[in-house]
């Protein structure tokens, strides 16, 4: 991996974007939506995660986030195995899932060619971290989030998606809370 792509400052602010393999769409049913956002909150309370937006896409996700202990590597990668845990086992339980067997099928496919991975792979494994250090780079970065459902597509207006924190800038807190954005100003200084 280069080293563009790193977490250098543990305690830094971060936009990263993950997405799952083959760029597949999984995230079209509110149950897998809700598995991300039931994660999302426990790495908040459990693991020290700032969340100061997000954009839950079909294919994949995006977050500004900050890691209050210090370790954003860990958290993501501890966000992305326990995803990929609970996201295959909704698909796998789901008698209703159209796709079952042939999701199953990719990932596997996936995870053989990779020599680290036991039976299925879900996420790609890079998370490509940039650290936000202006606050005219952390609004564009929050921009690009906001308007990723705009600009594929499914939305007119950013706060119609449903799982994005343009919501939240609306003062809508119901899908994910997320960290008061007047700090974010802060952060970059």
């Amino acid at each position: 991996m280069s080293r563009k792509y790193k977490f250098h400052n543990k305690q830094g602010l971060y936009f990263v974007s993950f997405a799952i393999v083959y760029w597949i769409d999984v995230f079209t049913r509110e149950r897998y939506f809700s598995i991300l956002a039931a994660s999302i909150e426990y790495c908040r309370k459990e693991k020290g995660m700032e969340l100061y937006a997000y954009c839950f896409m079909p294919s994949h996700v995006h977050l500004v986030f900050r890691s209050g202990n210090g370790n954003p590597s860990g958290l993501i990668r501890d966000f992305k195995k326990h995803t990929t845990k609970k996201v295959i086992e909704a698909i796998q339980d789901n008698s209703q899932e159209s796709r079952r067997e042939w999701l199953l099928w990719m990932f596997e496919k996936a995870g053989k060619e990779k020599g680290n991975v036991s039976k299925y792979q879900f996420w790609q494994h890079h998370n490509k971290p940039i650290e936000l250090w202006t606050d005219k780079v952390i609004e564009q970065k929050i921009d690009y989030i906001h308007n990723n459902p705009i600009e594929s597509g499914f939305v007119i207006n950013a706060i119609d998606w449903k799982y994005s924190s343009a919501r939240n800038y609306q003062d809508d807190q119901t899908v994910l809370k997320i960290d008061n954005e007047g700090v974010l100003l802060g952060l970059s200084k």
